[in-house]
């Protein structure tokens, strides 16, 4: 007889939405039903979220929302259609099966100007529900794409239109938001023009960095995750469902479960997997994606990590690159050789490119393996090879804490309202990854009201890092050494604290998560919850 693992239990609820058996209509949204209310002290000593009355909640469609909408305008209406099916893809050398929208690695690029709405359907073709989520967008939050949370996830062969305002310019990402399922190729870049665009530049190169391994000799993200928690019997068959095998079940394909990793720059462990690939615009350094200018050419990155759990170090070598935004904020240019980029996070640069042939290196921080692209202004030399390493690596790496926000979005001077203090908990042995040692549930909240300026202290009290994502909202790092930059997603070294804080101007149920996809889908999510 089977007997429901811990995972198994406290993934039910998320198991549920997910496989689409809430609701026949993907277009509801989901209300899930609140306890008594309350609060307690977890063990930590910090407020534990609370299980708020029926009501007492803005809802995700709620009349603050759809007043915080209207403020944010109504320009042309940008129509697009993703479809996410399974997929063969071809890594350049390397054909796998996975999943992917419109078959392709990345996802379509989706270009809008802010100011613009996006209408943006997504046909789910798959076996499994999905949704998608339009990662650092402060957004409508209905449209937030959070299953369980702001919307039912798509049933298989049911289409859902998620459409917003834009209201401001930068560098996102698209990708699912259910279980796993950004480990494969269910991602695709966003960038938002600025009508008013302040920079000069010739060119432009987006940049997508990922950790490859599914359909690689039978390995998929689940059977890793079974892999890093043995015993557990949790197999996710794809979708973020607990839906799980029998206790000690092997998992397909070879153990991707990495040891003895270590990095300086992370203070600990590079990570948790062994990746067998990694990739830059869905290319593997055998056969990089190339691009091409003129010598003198002013050229703008936009580098996106796209990984699940891999932070990468970038460096374009014999290149000086001028940072000038972080999560598609604006920042005063500081010029670094290289860049520490965790996953889901973005920088856009400057270079000026130089005669000849160059590699874009992005070395898998604190593991084995980088992945390689090409910039060429020569036709004659050669491309590197796949062992280069361009001496930038190794050179100065301006962290996101020393960069100072550009004057026109920077955090105006005022205490905070309200302070939250959470603490991040769990073990790479045991990998019971939580907040304040509790897993997640959709059903807790931690409550703001509109209007608050909240800070939020996060309290790294494990021996790893990581990158940790506040949904529809963006917040200054305002810690003893952090100067103000604006950031969505920021690293959290190990046994260190990350002090932020932002304005509540964006009502609704907010997912505030680890972005290394196996700690979020282990326990590491929780939400905060504006009251009415």
């Amino acid at each position: 007889m089977h007997t429901p693992s811990r995972r198994t239990f406290l993934r039910a609820p998320l198991a549920a939405a997910g496989a689409g058996l809430l609701a026949a209509r993907p277009d509801l949204v989901l209300r899930p039903h609140h306890g008594p209310e309350g609060s307690a002290l977890s063990e930590a000593g910090f407020a534990s979220p609370e299980l708020g009355e029926p009501g007492e909640y803005v809802d995700p469609s709620g009349p603050e929302v759809l007043a915080a909408e209207r403020r944010r305008g109504s320009g042309p209406v940008r129509t697009v259609g993703f479809t996410a099916a399974e997929s063969t893809l071809d890594l350049g050398g390397r054909t796998v099966r996975s999943w992917a929208y419109d078959e392709t690695l990345p996802g379509p690029l989706v270009r809008v100007t802010a100011g613009d709405v996006l209408s943006l359907t997504l046909a789910n073709r798959l076996p499994v529900a999905t949704t998608l989520h339009s990662h650092g967008v402060r957004l409508r939050c209905d449209m937030d794409g959070a299953p369980g949370v702001t919307q039912n996830a798509i049933r298989p062969g049911a289409d859902f239109t998620y459409r917003f305002a834009v209201s401001y310019p930068g560098t996102y990402l698209l990708h699912s938001h259910v279980g796993l399922q950004p480990d494969r190729a269910l991602y695709a870049p966003l960038i938002v023009d600025d009508p008013r665009e302040p920079l000069a530049y010739d060119q432009e190169w987006v940049v997508v960095l990922d950790d490859w391994l599914d359909g690689v000799d039978g390995s998929t993200p689940e059977g890793v995750l079974d892999q890093l928690q043995p015993g557990t019997g949790t197999s996710m068959a794809g979708g973020g469902m607990a839906m799980g095998s029998e206790p000690g079940t092997v998992p397909a394909g070879p153990s991707r479960v990495l040891r003895g990793s270590h990095s300086r720059m992370l203070d600990g462990e590079g990570g948790s997997v062994a990746y067998p690939y990694y990739l830059v615009n869905g290319r593997l350094p055998i056969s990089p994606s190339v691009f091409r200018c003129r010598p003198g050419d002013r050229v703008r990155l936009r580098i996106i990590n796209a990984g699940s759990e891999t932070a990468f170090r970038v460096a374009l070598g014999d290149h000086t690159m001028t940072v000038t935004h972080t999560d598609g904020y604006p920042v005063e240019h500081t010029e670094t050789d290289a860049l520490l980029v965790g996953m889901a996070e973005r920088y856009d640069v400057l270079v000026t490119a130089k005669d000849g042939v160059f590699p874009l290196v992005a070395l898998a921080e604190g593991k084995p393996g980088k992945a390689l692209a090409v910039l060429r202004t020569d036709k004659g030399r050669t491309i590197p090879g796949q062992d280069v390493r361009p001496d930038e690596l190794d050179g100065e790496v301006v962290p996101a804490h020393r960069l100072v926000p550009d004057e026109s979005v920077a955090l105006k001077d005022r205490e905070p309202d309200r302070e939250l203090r959470i603490r991040i908990t769990g073990s790479m042995k045991k990998y019971d990854w939580g907040f304040d040692h509790q897993p997640y549930d959709p059903r807790k909240r931690h409550p703001v009201r509109a209007g608050e300026r909240v800070r939020l202290t996060l309290i790294n009290a494990t021996d790893m890092w990581h990158p940790i994502h506040l949904h529809g909202h963006t917040f200054a790092l305002t810690g003893i050494d952090a100067v103000g930059a604006l950031k969505d997603t920021s690293l959290v070294l190990p046994h260190r604290k990350l002090v932020v804080d932002f304005d509540a101007d964006n009502p609704g149920l907010w997912m505030l998560h680890c972005h290394n996809q196996y700690h979020s889908e282990s326990g590491m999510m929780t939400i905060l919850g504006y009251l009415k």
